[in-house]
């Protein structure tokens, strides 16, 4: 493309030493820039990028996009000022690579928790309908059957347009996307065409990044006030904040619930460790999903297959053969032992709730023992709740590290600690080590019926400490352990 046609599509203030050249790539991370690219500088979290203009030009960029012009400018490069470059990457990329979210029918999924399972349980449902569909997740990236690795909830908006391109040019009809609220309030997701979204739940998550609950709020809202007229919003009725999601969209919005009366009205039957018996539309139907959390992935889910077309018999019977998502609910059963292991990623106080309340109404006797820590680097707000949430809804509870990230684990520790009184810490124990804690859960399960919850990693297979990722898979060192 042009670089006098690509920039037609970009809202600027004015521009500085006009060229034309073939535009081989764009491009906010000047590590990634080569000749002929253009490169944004975009202001980010911990560094701004108009501090790598001359570093971006001496790997071959022709032309930069900023807010503002740096102190010496060179002639041979054009310079383009905007007023926010975090939106002008968007558009930029969008227009490069020819915008690929208009030849797909792209499905994005934001939330608190169940972002993951929703657009897993949606790609596999498309699947197996026999089309071909693409994959943006935490746990990984799929183009058709092609497994990319997955590195942030929401890549930035170049890579997303590369891998929606990439999807495209495999064939694909459909893709489905989890959709971050830092990727919102970022802007990353900017120029990409939505043909629906959904709506899970929103709770107590990310107040580090977001200051407060309401900037949280807003940026998911944000979300479902830009889907166009002719996309879809599902929202989830259910959650106190559901119908204030979809308050200002102009898409057209269908409800689910399982509780206030729904578009989608589900019910459960029967909730085992084997999966749930559901009843939707008047229909019964079976699901290997586990706990009533998944009951509201699962009704999300069928609605959107609706709305993309697909018949209601035909999903229900896909959707009832589908097996849950990597680190959701994972069970590890010790015959000899008659002890149940569970690996869930719950790394949210609403999320552990649902985990434990889960577990609760599935276990017959025995004790539930709990393993959970808190990432470093992240909402510290959310440490006591759920350390007293753990010690609420468990007869024994482990605390120890998730993630430390460069944080002191011990001070992470410190701060859970903080939000239980003298009867919680009466049956709760701390090991700093997470194996070494795994190991001991192993040890005090030593009772017909016991079942231990391993949170807050899932499908992690490292930990994080001191800015290195160590090997580590929460799944593998329960299964050593429980022998």
């Amino acid at each position: 493309m042009k670089w006098s046609k690509l920039k037609q599509h970009i809202k600027y203030i004015t521009s500085e030493n006009e060229k034309d050249f073939e535009v081989e790539g764009v491009d906010l991370d000047s590590r990634q820039i080569r000749p002929g690219f253009v490169f944004v500088a975009v202001k980010g979290i911990s560094s701004d990028g108009h501090s790598y203009i001359d570093k971006a030009i001496g790997l071959g960029a022709k032309a930069i996009i900023c807010e503002r012009l740096p102190d010496a400018i060179d002639p041979n490069i054009e310079f383009i000022i905007v007023e926010d470059s975090s939106i002008a990457i968007g558009l930029a990329a969008d227009a490069f690579f020819d915008s690929p979210s208009k030849k797909l029918k792209l499905v994005g999924v934001t939330g608190t928790n169940g972002k993951t399972t929703s657009v897993t349980l949606l790609y596999r449902l498309i699947k197996s309908l026999g089309y071909k569909a693409g994959l943006l997740s935490t746990v990984r990236n799929y183009i058709h059957e092609r497994e990319v690795i997955a590195s942030h909830t929401t890549p930035d908006v170049v890579r997303i347009n590369q891998l929606l391109s990439e999807m495209v040019a495999a064939g694909c009809d459909y893709a489905f996307m989890e959709v971050s609220s830092h990727a919102l309030k970022q802007n990353r997701v900017t120029g990409i065409h939505f043909t629906g979204g959904i709506f899970t739940n929103i709770t107590h998550d990310h107040l580090d990044y977001h200051g407060s609950f309401k900037d949280y709020l807003d940026c998911k809202k944000k979300f479902f006030d830009q889907l166009p007229s002719d996309a879809f919003a599902i929202t989830n009725v259910d959650d106190r904040n559901g119908m204030i999601m979809v308050q200002n969209t102009k898409a057209h919005v269908v409800t689910y619930g399982l509780k206030q009366m729904a578009a989608i009205k589900g019910k459960i039957k029967a909730n085992t460790l084997q999966g749930l018996i559901l009843e939707i539309d008047r229909v019964e139907v079976h699901s290997r999903l586990v706990g009533a959390f998944n009951a509201y992935n699962f009704l999300g889910v069928y609605a959107a297959a609706l709305q993309l077309g697909f018949e209601r018999s035909e999903v229900l019977a896909k959707l009832s053969e589908i097996q849950a998502v990597d680190g959701r609910f994972d069970t590890y059963f010790v015959e000899n032992k008659k002890v149940l292991g569970i690996v869930d990623y719950a790394h949210t106080p609403d999320a552990l709730e649902n985990v434990l309340d889960t577990i609760k109404e599935l276990k017959a006797n025995g004790r539930v023992i709990t393993v959970v820590g808190c990432g470093g680097e992240r909402d510290k707000t959310k440490r006591p709740v759920m350390a007293k949430i753990a010690a609420d809804k468990s007869d024994l509870v482990i605390l120890t590290s998730d993630n430390p990230r460069s944080e002191d684990p011990n001070v992470i520790l410190d701060e859970m600690i903080a939000g239980l009184d003298m009867k919680d810490q009466k049956h709760t124990y701390r090991q700093v080590d997470r194996k070494e804690a795994i190991r001991m859960a192993a040890r005090l399960a030593d009772r017909s019926g016991d079942i231990i919850l391993i949170a807050g990693k899932g499908h992690e297979n490292y930990q994080e400490i001191k800015g290195t990722k160590f090997p580590f898979d929460d799944k593998i060192i329960l299964k050593e352990v429980l022998v």
